[in-house]
C-alpha cells in the first residue's frame, strides 16, 4: 500500500480556489481506470491537520501511516492519490506576513511529506503576479485598512523564488511543479494531467473549467464545436486556437484586474510584475522544479 505515488497541492491561495479538485472530480470513472484516487476534501483535511499537529513534523510509523491511507482510500487499486488543500504551507493569514510569502513554507511542506514517508510524493503549486495576489489575500484575509495590511511589502523582497527554494531545501529529494496563475486558463488540461500522473493522451473533461470563468458562454461553444470539427494535432496548436477565441470572446472585467488601492500605485505593479518575470526564470533554475508554461 505504501508505494502510492501521492500529489500534494499546496493552492496558493487565491489560485484555483479547489478548482484542481473539482475539475479532476468530474472525471472519476476515468481517473479510477487509471490507479487515480482523488478523495474529496472532507475525507483527508480535518485527520491530516490532527496527524500533523501530533507528529509536529516526525516521520509517521507504519501504524499512522495505514490509518491514513484507511480513511482515505476507498479502494486497494490506488497507484496515486491527490490531496490538496491551500492550507497546508500555511493558513490565509500567514501566506504574507512581515513583507514575506508562506515564511514556514518549508517547515510546513516537510512535515507534510513526513506523513507518507514510505511512499514517492510530488508537490504542485500555483504562483501568481504579487501585484493581484496581494490584494485578493486582503480580501480573503480583511484585518484591517490595505495600508496597514501591506506595510514592510517589499516589491523586491516579496518573491515567489524564496518559497520554492524553502520547500526544496526542507525536501530536498520531492520533485515540484510550479505554473503561473495568469497562464492556468490555456494550461489547464496539462496541469490536470500533471497532478494526476495521467498520459496526455488520456481524456479528460473540465479542460476548460478556468477558461470558462473569462470566457463569454457563446465563445466556450464555439470554441468547442470548432475543436470537434478542426482537432489540433498537437498543444501549441491547440493553445494557439485558444488564445485567438479569448482574444474575441473574454470578459473584460474578468480579464482586466482593476486595482485601486491606497499606495499601490501603476509604477508598484509595473515594479512587481517585471520583478514577478524575473523570479519565474528564477523558479526554473532551481533543481528539481519544473515550471509548466503557456
Amino acid at each position: 500500500m505504501h508505494s502510492t505515488n501521492i500529489s500534494i497541492h499546496f493552492g496558493a491561495h487565491c489560485t484555483d480556489d479547489d478548482q484542481l479538485i473539482k475539475s479532476l472530480l468530474r472525471n472519476q470513472d476515468v481517473l479510477s481506470e487509471h490507479g487515480v484516487s482523488v478523495p474529496g476534501p472532507g475525507r483527508y483535511r480535518p485527520l491530516l491537520r490532527e496527524v500533523l499537529d501530533r507528529l509536529d513534523g516526525a516521520p509517521a510509523n507504519l501504524d499512522t501511516q495505514d490509518v491514513i491511507f484507511e480513511a482515505i482510500l476507498e479502494s486497494d487499486g490506488t497507484e496515486r492519490l491527490v490531496l490538496s488543500n491551500d492550507n497546508f504551507l500555511g493558513n490565509s493569514v500567514n501566506a504574507l506576513k512581515n513583507g514575506l510569502l508562506y515564511r514556514n513554507a518549508g517547515r510546513n511542506s516537510a512535515a507534510l511529506r513526513n506523513l507518507f514517508p514510505d511512499s514517492h510524493v510530488e508537490f504542485f503549486l500555483a504562483v501568481r503576479n504579487p501585484a493581484t495576489f496581494v490584494p485578493a489575500l486582503h480580501q480573503v484575509v480583511q484585518p484591517g485598512p490595505f495600508e496597514d495590511y501591506v506595510a514592510g511589502v517589499d516589491p523586491d523582497t516579496l518573491v515567489w523564488s524564496d518559497v520554492v527554494l524553502d520547500i526544496r531545501e526542507h525536501n530536498p529529494e520531492t520533485p515540484i511543479t510550479v505554473w503561473c496563475n495568469e497562464d492556468t486558463p490555456m494550461i489547464w488540461p496539462e496541469v490536470m494531467h500533471e497532478v494526476g500522473g495521467l498520459d496526455p493522451q488520456v481524456k479528460l473533461m473540465g479542460g476548460f473549467d478556468i477558461l470558462a470563468r473569462i470566457m463569454a458562454k457563446e465563445g466556450i461553444k464555439r470554441l468547442r464545436s470548432y475543436l470537434a470539427s478542426h482537432p489540433p494535432a498537437n498543444e501549441i496548436q491547440r493553445r494557439r486556437v485558444l488564445a485567438a477565441f479569448l482574444d474575441k470572446y473574454a470578459l473584460d472585467d474578468e480579464v482586466e484586474e482593476e486595482i485601486d488601492l491606497p499606495g499601490w500605485t501603476p509604477e508598484l505593479m509595473d515594479q512587481f510584475t517585471a520583478n514577478y518575470d524575473d523570479d519565474l526564470i528564477e523558479i526554473a533554475r532551481i533543481p528539481g522544479v519544473t515550471v509548466l508554461t503557456a
